[in-house]
């Protein structure tokens, strides 16, 4: 999408860039942003790292299924335009997040399957054979572009999602990380607050890794509700369970 407004980049297994999503979509609809949906893969950040020692059971998997889901996302915009990926990104984010948990199941655990996909894709309006692509890893080389790309805006100590205001010479930032979705009326002046700090040179980070649980049906908490407080360490809640 030329002339975008701003460049959100997402792993769609990423709770924390689903509920920032939720929140920047409000803040397109009042401001009549355009967004272009793009793409950046934890399994691909965490490439050279050891899940076992630095990551709880099941992070994995999730990744990997991420990783997954992002090959789909990319041939819908190879095959169907840039303006396939958003609605393609809001059917995933509602399934892996806005339902409940299912009893016993991993993370990651039959996302990256059709069964669970080719539901997803009809609710975006795409063909059910776009899940051919969940294995078809001559795609990896355009997320591992597109994943460069978000890092070089920030630096690599970072996570998802990464977004750029006005691209491609405006402000970009990591985050924010948030655990709770704004109203609409808090939604605007929250992300004029973050672009003013976001904006001025000599920031960097702004940060504290006590957080709650995400306002998010899969992690057991209800719209309305406040999660419990959880301190998290490198993108993970390691140390907390």
């Amino acid at each position: 999408m030329s002339g975008a407004d701003i460049h959100f980049y997402f792993d769609p297994v990423c709770p924390f860039a689903w509920m920032t999503s939720k929140w920047v979509r409000i803040v397109q609809a009042q401001r009549d942003y355009t967004v272009d949906w793009r793409f950046i893969s934890l399994r691909m950040i965490n490439a050279t790292v050891d899940y076992d020692s630095h990551f709880p059971a099941g992070y994995e998997a999730g990744h990997t299924a991420g990783l997954k889901l992002l090959r789909v996302a990319a041939a819908a915009r190879a095959e169907h335009g840039r303006d396939a990926v958003g609605p393609l990104y809001a059917a995933i984010g509602a399934r892996v997040f806005d339902t409940a948990a299912e009893s016993g199941q991993a993370d990651g655990e039959h996302r990256d399957t059709r069964t669970f996909l080719e539901p997803i894709l009809a609710e975006a309006g795409l063909p059910a054979e776009l899940a051919d692509a969940l294995e078809d890893t001559s795609l990896d080389a355009e997320l591992r572009r597109e994943t460069d790309e978000a890092l070089a805006l920030t630096g690599k100590d970072v996570g998802t999602p990464i977004i750029q205001f006005q691209p491609p010479a405006g402000v970009a930032f990591f985050g924010p990380v948030i655990s709770r979705l704004p109203t609409e009326a808090e939604a605007v002046p929250l992300w004029d607050n973050v672009l003013g700090l976001a904006s001025f040179p000599g920031f960097a980070e702004l940060k504290r890794s006590l957080r709650e649980r995400p306002q998010l049906r899969s992690f057991g908490v209800e719209a309305g509700q406040v999660g419990a407080q959880e301190d998290w360490h490198g993108g993970s809640r390691r140390g907390t369970e």
